[in-house]
């Protein structure tokens, strides 16, 4: 429901975003400017072939539907080339929708799942004034402060991870690697065949980390940043708050276990 649909947009991440020259984008690009690959009809001209042209920064990011949202809703499919005065407002615009459709896809996760009936009426409550804020003008929207409406719907997260974790609390038994989670620097560590079930893994920096054949399952993911971490036979069924574009960044093969909701990234495949 709030993924991205770019068949449905006007490329918005392709101009609004900035990025810098990196191991991630091969040139630098200012915000509002469109990416040289972007073609007439808003389509990248070299979408199945970003990672070799050095754009695999592109490939690791998710709108959650807050692109389409902009282009076909809030301005009734009107585009920034087809109205150049409506260009710089929705440019400002998308990264605040982005986040709202963010949450939207996490409330929606937290919704799903059985553990969370002793807290449904919040989340339903907080999915609907999600929802509504999403609905608003682009001047409200743009003077929204998202961290304040962030914070509300972070509490309800953070009590589904409670939930969802449960009994596997606390389940870490290794004193260094336990105080090494709480510090969320796991940047390079060798985890492979590690008991992590039920970890709370929230933020935690798992770049480059070995966690082939590790035990994943019924962990909080939301916002790790696992670029580069070998998933590889890991067990992720059952772990929560992960999105595609966290595998997209991660390395990993077919025997990798995943969500029933998320796919196995093409590049793992090759």
């Amino acid at each position: 429901m709030y993924t991205g649909d770019c068949e449905k947009c006007f490329g918005l991440c392709c101009v609004a975003l900035p990025y810098a020259k990196s191991a991630d984008f091969a040139f630098n690009k200012d915000g509002g400017t469109p990416c040289q690959h972007l073609n007439a009809d808003y389509r990248c001209g070299i979408h199945k072939s970003l990672r070799n042209n050095g754009l695999r920064g592109c490939t690791v990011y998710d709108c959650f539907g807050a692109g389409q949202k902009i282009s076909q809703v809030v301005y009734n499919g009107k585009s920034w080339r087809d109205d150049p005065a409506i260009a710089e407002e929705m440019f400002n615009l998308f990264p605040i929708m982005q986040q709202l459709h963010e949450m939207l896809y996490y409330l929606n996760e937290a919704l799903s799942l059985k553990e969370t009936h002793s807290i449904y009426t919040e989340l339903q409550e907080a999915m609907t004034k999600t929802e509504q804020l999403t609905d608003q003008d682009p001047k409200s929207l743009i003077d929204l402060h998202v961290p304040t409406h962030r914070a509300l719907v972070n509490d309800l997260l953070v009590q589904t991870s409670e939930l969802v974790r449960g009994k596997f609390r606390g389940n870490v038994e290794n004193p260094k690697l336990s105080k090494k989670i709480k510090s969320r620097d796991l940047i390079g560590a060798n985890l492979r065949g590690a008991n992590l079930r039920g970890a709370n893994l929230r933020g935690v920096l798992l770049i480059a980390a070995d966690l082939r054949e590790a035990d994943l399952g019924m962990t909080d993911l939301i916002g790790a940043d696992v670029r580069d971490a070998d998933l590889s036979g890991a067990n992720l069924e059952g772990s929560i708050f992960l999105t595609q574009a966290q595998l997209n960044s991660a390395k990993g093969n077919g025997k990798t276990k995943l969500p029933s909701s998320l796919s196995v990234p093409s590049h793992w495949l090759h």
